[in-house]
This record gives C-alpha cells, sequence and structure tokens, in this order.
C-alpha cells in the first residue's frame, strides 16, 4: 500500500494541506516517505487554563498547535520527534477524563481525549508509530524527560516555604527541575538543564539548586555552580505566556486515523467528553 502511486499522491496532499493551515508561521512538513497517520483535536492542560490543541500524528513526529479556524488556520505550530516522547497513561480525574501525559526532553503536558476510544486510538498509534520509528534505525529514544508544570490553580501558597500567599505582587514561578509552583524569594538561583536547554541557566527553585549543587560534587569531586542574576520568564518552548494569552475551547470534531490496509482515512466519532470546569 505504502508504495502505491495513488497513495503516495494522496499521502503528499494531505503533508501539504497541514504544512499549509499552519501558514508562513510554520516550518515545512513534507519529506520523502513522512506519512500522515491520524490528525484531531484535544485538550491541553496549560499553566493556567485548559484548551483546546489540534494534533497531527505523522510516522516520525507529532505536530501541534492553536486553533484558528476549525480545519483551515492553525498557528503556534510545535514539532516533537517522536524518539524524544513517552506516554504515561492516567486515570480521570473530576475535571479532566481520558487524559495521558506526554514526557519530552524539553517540556512535558498532559492532554485529554473528547473519549476513551479517542484516548485509546492516540496511545496506540503515536506507541506504534515511535516503535517502527526505533526498529532498524540508528535512532536513540530520550532517556531525560522534562516534568509536568502543576498548573497555576493548584495552590495558593508557594510549595517550599508554604507561607508565601499568590497574588498581584507575588507572582507564580515554575521550578524548571520539579515543576513545582514557588514564589520569587524562593526560586532566584538559576541552573542548567542539559536535556531542557545546553546552555541557558533556567529558574528552579531552593531545593532542587541545593540538590543539583549536591549531584555535581559527588560527581565531579567539587562544587561547580554559579547563580545566575538573569531572568527566564519564559519556558524553553515559549509557551508560559502562550497558555495565558490564548485560550477557548471550540467544537469537537472526530480524530481522522490512515487505515494502512487500503490507504483510507476512517473516522472515530464516540464522544462523552464534559466541559471542563472553569479555575476560579
Amino acid at each position: 500500500m505504502m508504495d502505491h502511486p495513488t497513495f503516495e499522491r494522496e499521502n503528499q496532499e494531505r503533508v501539504q494541506a497541514v504544512e499549509n493551515s499552519f501558514h508562513q508561521a510554520g516550518k515545512p512538513l513534507c519529506k520523502p516517505g513522512r506519512i500522515l497517520i491520524g490528525e484531531g483535536t484535544v485538550l491541553k492542560q496549560g499553566r493556567k487554563k485548559i484548551q483546546q490543541k489540534i494534533f497531527f500524528l505523522f510516522t516520525d513526529i507529532l505536530v501541534y498547535g492553536s486553533i484558528v479556524v476549525p480545519g483551515r488556520w492553525y498557528k503556534k505550530q510545535k514539532i516533537i520527534p517522536l524518539e524524544d516522547i513517552e506516554l504515561e497513561d492516567l486515570e480521570d480525574s473530576d475535571i479532566f477524563k481520558h487524559q495521558w501525559l506526554i514526557r519530552t526532553p524539553r517540556k512535558s503536558f498532559f492532554v485529554s481525549a473528547p473519549s476513551s476510544e479517542e484516548k485509546k486510538a492516540w496511545i496506540e498509534h503515536i506507541n506504534e508509530c515511535r516503535s517502527s520509528l526505533m526498529q532498524g534505525t540508528s535512532r536513540k529514544p530520550s532517556k531525560k524527560f522534562a516534568v509536568s508544570w502543576i498548573p497555576d490553580q493548584a495552590a495558593c501558597k508557594c510549595m517550599r516555604c508554604l507561607t508565601t500567599k499568590f497574588g498581584p505582587a507575588n507572582r507564580r514561578h515554575h521550578c524548571r527541575n520539579c515543576g513545582f509552583l514557588v514564589c520569587n524569594s524562593c526560586s532566584k538561583q538559576r541552573a542548567v538543564i542539559s536535556h531542557i536547554h545546553p546552555t541557558k541557566k533556567l529558574r528552579i527553585c531552593s531545593f532542587c539548586y541545593k540538590y543539583i549543587n549536591e549531584e555535581k560534587f559527588r560527581n565531579r569531586g567539587d562544587s561547580a555552580g554559579k547563580s545566575s542574576s538573569e531572568e527566564d520568564e519564559l519556558c524553553p518552548s515559549g509557551e508560559e505566556n502562550e497558555e495565558v494569552q490564548e485560550g477557548g475551547i471550540g467544537i469537537y470534531s472526530p480524530s481522522n486515523w490512515l487505515d494502512t490496509k487500503n490507504g483510507t482515512w476512517e473516522r472515530l466519532s464516540i464522544y462523552d467528553y464534559p466541559k471542563p470546569v472553569p479555575s476560579q
């Protein structure tokens, strides 16, 4: 099926359509041998709120972005190589149903499908594509992954000192090493977290700073590592502010999946996803 001229032409048209939907803000997606496996909308837990995102699964990458016009226009394209992905199935919570965790070296986040069938389809297809990609290639899977950030609404006080209350005068910050919500006084230190960024010093809490320095001492026999005063208000992928500025949960459209036997598309249409409870 994969070598059939008709399928190759139709697949190229589908990949080109996805590339065009991100307009000039997106990176090129057309590549020899790359096949579009599936597409659909899911909910993504952001720093401040839950948002609807468009996801595209290819044979070697996972692409997602913000929805401007459903089916026609997306922006803030993110591309994740499948070898950098690790999935964890999760139980339902009171607010987030049919959820799972996507781990990557630079950023980890919770996502939710509109039904248990859609969740199963996403997890199975991503794992199958990743396994196929890793077989018989020199690609090596990532061994270190970024922690998932605790949502802003989950804590009203600093999770380290347990005294500072968050508010207009005391902003919430995320430790890039543990994902905790911390105050400025408890997160003045900076350190390089190599799997997130090879050289940039990122905001970390005082507890993690002490732990990282102790690890350096044990591994290298010294206490190297200096604090940096530079501000790092944005996360490495530039999404910390994105989740604040953009929002909205639109209308779900069923996900589409490639039938690898005949090269046609199949659609899931079972939905039981409740609307998320807005944060106070």
